[in-house]
């Protein structure tokens, strides 16, 4: 099984703060990774890195084959999909679904002069599809709820067919239904062959969809665990993490957390 990226002792400082410090980990090909860790944990930062947005201080990172320790590598921007509020803020509430979907073929949100043909359209409309957002190609975006929003912008991350997609906290924000959907529809992506490798960000343990194989538990920072979720993702590492004692729960495939 391939790398699909590598951080080696990464550090990252901005201003005067050491955000990440020292960071090691291997995502391979065919995993499915949660990143896990209390609000300032450097999570965000970790996916800036691991989708070429910036660099580090000190340290290494190879993503797809591409060393990123000493400059940004613009290709890698493409075949790293980033779905994140950033990207969100920047839709127009008058754009049509479709063409939310469409324009991150060009890596914008709003549609202009750019040329698209009927694969282009056909590959949007699938994805739409896939995500129970059937018949929304001609709704505006500003109608839809946060969390059909959500789904749209994850059909978005994947127009440009990622080799890596990811994911910062998608479900913040989401009632109870459009958290539930958003999880299925993620369960049923990290269960086909064909999907990227998944990379999510989230502080909370009931956001993980079932299938996601590994965990990157980080706090301050720095890496308190890391590898398959079963091993990695425990109450003592938990505990450590958010500084109180948990309790951890794992039924049906979905987890909950409480304090003990």
């Amino acid at each position: 099984m391939t790398e699909a990226c590598r951080f080696g002792g990464v550090s990252l400082t901005l201003g005067e703060n050491e955000v990440l410090t020292d960071v090691s980990w291997t995502v391979r090909r065919g995993e499915h990774w949660v990143v896990l860790g209390p609000n300032g944990a450097g999570k965000t930062s970790l996916l800036s890195l691991l989708a070429a947005r910036s660099r580090p201080t000190a340290g290494t990172i190879e993503v797809l084959g591409e060393s990123l320790g000493e400059g940004i590598i613009r290709d890698t921007r493409i075949r790293v999909g980033l779905a994140s509020d950033a990207v969100a803020g920047r839709v127009f509430e008058g754009a049509q679904v479709g063409d939310v979907v469409l324009t991150a073929s060009y890596g914008t949100t709003s549609r202009q002069a750019e040329p698209y043909e009927a694969v282009d359209t056909s590959r949007a409309e699938a994805l739409l599809e896939a995500f129970g957002l059937v018949g929304l190609m001609g709704r505006d975006y500003g109608t839809l709820s946060e969390g059909e929003r959500q789904r749209v912008h994850l059909a978005r991350s994947l127009m440009p067919n990622p080799e890596i997609l990811a994911l910062d906290e998608p479900a913040a924000g989401l009632d109870l239904k459009g958290r539930e959907e958003l999880l299925d529809a993620l369960g049923a992506l990290a269960s086909d062959p064909r999907s990227p490798v998944l990379i999510l960000v989230t502080h909370r343990v009931e956001e993980i969809p079932e299938g996601f194989t590994h965990a990157l538990l980080i706090a301050a920072g720095r890496v308190v665990a890391s590898g398959p979720i079963a091993e990695a993702l425990t109450a003592p590492r938990l505990s450590q993490a958010y500084g109180i004692p948990i309790e951890l729960d794992h039924q049906n495939g979905r987890w909950s957390a409480r304090r003990a």
